[in-house]
């Protein structure tokens, strides 16, 4: 009889004091406080408000049209092209002999410079509206021969020197060829191009993109000479014409006038000057286009409020001396915290998710009435900035209930922890002038770099530009970025179920 009766009441002391019922505790504290559940509702009033406020104040309506390319992405299409018609199948060779370039000084006159996207060479096009489709095979400025097409695709070519190219056209196949002597031939490679059409535009080209520094980018302009040009195929006319693909003509202080297009061609070579670039739209190149990231700038207030309310559901109970009745009703207290941690997390997570899929769609559509070109996303990441932006949120309420355990009190701990991610936020996405060096390290090693989850834009090898976060650039992938501000919350909340064990509460 005495050992069952000494059994029975442990048996149902673990039922009472079972993880389940602590979990329902904590859930049962943070509904009843008031302040902490409108926290979270104006976390998620916020996202939208932010999102409501910036789709209606910003007004670029009259603003000229992206070009967009086959894939539906944005691109800079704006080049010299000397071309022909080409019906059917054919090919096209020419010799390159000179590629010079030149930057704009801000003084009405160039001076001459290292530009390495720099590109001369063969072009097919299927007409000559911007972000038609193409392929080209090129020289560059200090890249090599390369064989691009559509924008976004690029190929390099064979290494050493290469004075002579090749385009051949069979159906939607563009196959581009190098040489050294004109004689002896490396296949660059074949591309498929569709929507060419029947008859395509070919013929030389010249592009010079803008050179860029720490601060933003400087207008460019290349020459090039070619000789020894010939073609096979159904060429249609006599005469070459020489046109500028996109606008009519580069207004920069010091651009050659009337030079764009030009060939003086009793010798048997043509001389071609060219600005712009054919190239996927970065951000610089595109400075009126928006991100998504930017309508969900209210993540950055629902931040503050998420952290002051994960520190408040334990520094309360620390200054009003409840924590000891929560220890006494389940004395293992890291199942307490890991209690609290679920409990918050899936609250924040929720507030988040809920502002996000208000805020996201909102945004989007005040922004294009008012005529502000949005960077296409795909419906997948479209889920992944929403859900990753909730997520964010829930691990910074969890890391500020960590360090909360740890500091006991509220003040300090709000403070440290917007010190270690909305700091270095402001630093390296909102401050334009920190070195792109510096603002990427912050990226990366602070708990801010789960920010990436809401990036949107994709560099590119063959685009200079300044790949940093202000631009909307991260150095890390999206969910790696986010990894590292769980790893924050998971090694601090590790932190104080120690603390929280070994001293006296």
């Amino acid at each position: 009889m005495t050992p069952t009766m000494t059994r029975h009441p442990s048996a149902q002391r673990a039922g009472r004091d079972g993880f389940p019922q602590v979990l329902h505790a904590e859930w049962t504290k943070f509904r009843s406080v008031r302040a902490w559940v409108l926290g979270m509702v104006a976390a998620a009033l916020m996202m939208v408000l932010v999102a409501l406020l910036a789709g209606i104040s910003s007004d670029q309506r009259g603003s000229p049209a992206v070009p967009v390319g086959p894939d539906g992405g944005p691109v800079t299409d704006s080049f010299s092209f000397v071309h022909r018609p080409l019906t059917g199948d054919g090919s096209i060779t020419v010799s390159v002999s000179a590629l010079r370039s030149s930057i704009a000084t801000g003084l009405a006159n160039l001076r001459p410079a290292s530009v390495p996207w720099a590109k001369a060479g063969l072009i097919l096009k299927g007409d000559t509206r911007q972000g038609s489709p193409y392929a080209a095979i090129m020289v560059t400025g200090a890249h090599g021969v390369r064989m691009q097409h559509n924008y976004v695709n690029d190929t390099a070519g064979p290494s050493g020197s290469v004075s002579w190219l090749r385009l051949d056209r069979s159906g939607d196949a563009i196959t581009g060829y190098a040489s050294a002597d004109g004689t002896h031939w490396t296949k660059v490679s074949t591309v498929q191009v569709k929507g060419l059409g029947p008859t395509a535009q070919g013929g030389l080209f010249v592009a010079s993109p803008s050179s860029v520094d720490g601060m933003g980018t400087v207008p460019s302009v290349s020459t090039a000479v070619f000789g020894d040009l010939r073609s096979q195929g159904r060429w249609a006319g006599g005469n070459w014409t020489g046109d500028q693909v996109g606008p009519e003509s580069p207004s920069f202080p010091g651009y050659p006038r009337n030079t764009s297009g030009s060939f003086p061609g009793s010798d048997g070579r043509f001389t071609v000057t060219g600005s712009g670039d054919i190239a996927p739209a970065v951000r610089l190149a595109l400075a009126t286009g928006g991100t998504l990231g930017e309508i969900l700038t209210g993540t950055f207030a629902a931040l503050i409020t998420v952290i002051v309310v994960g520190t408040r559901f334990i520094t309360a109970e620390y200054r009003e001396g409840m924590i000891h009745v929560t220890l006494a009703a389940s004395p293992r207290r890291s199942r307490v915290l890991a209690a609290k941690a679920i409990v918050l997390g899936a609250v924040t997570f929720v507030a988040g998710l809920a502002g996000s899929a208000v805020a996201i769609p909102l945004g989007e559509r005040l922004a294009r009435a008012n005529g502000v070109y949005l960077f296409p996303v795909t419906f997948s990441a479209q889920l992944r900035i929403a859900f990753g932006t909730a997520a964010l949120l829930a691990a910074a309420s969890i890391l500020a209930l960590a360090v909360g355990t740890i500091f006991r009190r509220g003040a300090g701990a709000v403070t440290s922890v917007v010190a270690a991610i909305v700091l270095p936020y402001i630093l390296f996405a909102q401050v334009p002038f920190l070195p792109a060096g510096v603002s990427n390290v912050l990226a990366r090693v602070t708990p801010a770099a789960a920010f990436a989850v809401q990036q949107t834009l994709v560099p590119y090898r063959q685009v200079t530009s300044v790949y940093t976060p202000y631009n909307g650039y991260y150095p890390m992938t999206p969910w790696a970025g986010f990894a590292v501000l769980a790893g924050y919350a998971v090694v601090s909340l590790a932190v104080a179920a120690v603390v929280l064990r070994r001293r006296d509460a």
